[in-house]
């Protein structure tokens, strides 16, 4: 692809567009509040990551950078510039990297659904239509996991031995449109299942309820004029016209 999708408004180039702010007020908001805490997954080796831990539960020190759990150190750098490419910051609104999307990430690979543990992944396992959902036997945390070595590895062969991460802007976005295209043959793995599961995770860190990590400062609400969890906006349930006028309200109570 030649622009970045941005996945803000699903289709949409990433650049800025006077239509794209009356298109985020479509956005059907992904759910606002997510599990906490699980075990490692069973079926990818555990590879601890290579950076300090800190519990799922505990949030960095003001200044201080979040340290991952989940991935490593390798797979942090290739998130970090994923989530640039997919949402970067423009005159509309904050990007995903700036609104902690990969901690979000980090956060939500910890939990039981991210785990698989309510997922069914017995076989049989058919190459069937996206309408009847995942058909594969790997839960979330693998499915990204294995995505990103295996683009990883990709890159690698394509660019002279360089990972995503080490890779120019115009060639993480010609990538990341590979990946979104199905152009890129990925081991192990389907590249359609991998970025679209990327994708959506991408999307859901931007738009949930920041204690989890993503939507810093409430940015991505703001943008799309969302209240939070404020008691009582029926009176702008209807309203089309204008922007809701009162600053957003996480589940903490913190106003935006």
């Amino acid at each position: 692809m030649s622009e970045a999708i941005d996945p803000r408004t699903p289709g949409a180039p990433a650049v800025a567009s006077p239509e794209r702010r009356r298109l985020f007020r479509r956005i059907a908001l992904v759910p606002l509040a997510v599990a906490g805490g699980a075990g490692l997954p069973r079926s990818v080796a555990q590879t601890p990551p290579t950076t300090a831990p800190n519990s799922q539960g505990q949030r960095p020190a003001p200044g201080e950078p979040y340290r991952p759990v989940f991935f490593s150190a390798d797979e942090w750098r290739f998130l970090e510039a994923a989530c640039e490419r997919l949402i970067p910051h423009d005159a509309h609104g904050p990007g995903a990297l700036e609104s902690g999307v990969p901690e979000f990430m980090d956060r939500h690979m910890q939990t039981p659904y991210a785990a698989g543990d309510i997922w069914y992944t017995q076989g049989p396992y058919l190459d069937a239509p996206s309408t009847f959902g995942y058909q594969g036997r790997l839960p979330l945390r693998d499915i990204l996991r294995v995505g990103i070595a295996a683009t990883d590895g990709h890159c690698r062969r394509a660019f002279a031995g360089r990972a995503f991460a080490q890779l120019s802007e115009p060639e993480q976005v010609d990538t990341l449109g590979g990946l979104e295209k199905g152009t890129i043959e990925l081991p192990d793995i389907s590249v359609t299942v991998f970025f679209g599961y990327l994708l959506s995770e991408t999307r859901n860190g931007y738009f949930a309820d920041p204690s989890h990590g993503g939507n810093r400062n409430m940015g991505g609400w703001k943008m799309i004029g969302y209240p939070g969890v404020r008691a009582d906006y029926l009176d702008w349930v209807t309203v089309r016209d204008r922007p809701y006028p009162i600053a957003p309200v996480d589940m903490s109570g913190r106003r935006g």
